[in-house]
């Protein structure tokens, strides 16, 4: 019965709520496993002191906001499917070797259910930021051309001096750039703002 009650006390300890997020939480599980995660795949050392587990509770807050936003405004998701070909190449490029990825996945604590999930959390967010924001995006010629001034211009001509620098080269490159970084500027905004709507809770204990 003691043991029990023991091991039922470490469960709620380490599942305990690290933030709650309107009506979702995401528990201190969640954090550190999402820390894994994360690191696992930028080929980094998992960081869990208190500063660097609050910054991923305030990431994986943004998280559910827009999760909250995809399914109550029925935005279309990728299916599990395409998560696959963006795994392989994953796989392709760092871990290759089958029995090396085992060892990898089992000295970070994770699973290769996390690493999909993950994956196929990046393709959501993709999509929905292409869908909701992108459309709303106008880039002019005048923009273009004054980034290209600024920006395009310079560093072309340090990299080959007394060559001719077309703007035309670079036209669609700036396009697209301007655009994802307005992109995502507009939702940097939403965010903002779903979040002054939703009451977001941090549980300080949690991050101790």
């Amino acid at each position: 019965m003691l043991l029990l009650a023991a091991v039922g006390l470490h469960a709620e300890i380490i599942d305990r709520i690290a933030v709650s997020v309107g009506n979702r939480v995401i528990t201190a599980s969640d954090l550190d496993r999402q820390i894994r995660v994360s690191a696992f795949l930028s080929g980094a050392k998992p960081d869990f002191s208190p500063p660097a587990r609050r910054a991923m509770a305030e990431r994986m807050v943004e998280q559910e906001l827009i999760r909250g936003e995809v399914e109550t405004g029925n935005h279309p998701v990728p299916g599990a499917d395409e998560v696959e070909p963006v795994y392989r190449a994953f796989l392709a490029r760092l871990h290759p070797d089958a029995a090396e990825l085992a060892r990898a996945l089992a000295e970070a604590g994770i699973a290769v259910e996390d690493l999909k999930k993950e994956l196929l959390w990046e393709l959501t967010l993709t999509r929905f930021v292409g869908i909701r924001f992108r459309p709303g995006i106008q880039v002019t010629a005048e923009d273009i051309r004054k980034y290209f001034t600024a920006v395009v211009e310079p560093l072309a001509k340090a990299a080959h001096p007394g060559a001719p620098v077309d703007l035309n080269d670079y036209r669609d490159d700036i396009e697209v750039k301007l655009t994802g970084e307005r992109a995502d500027q507009e939702m940097d905004k939403w965010i903002k703002e779903a979040r002054q709507r939703t009451k977001v809770v941090f549980h300080e204990e949690a991050f101790q």
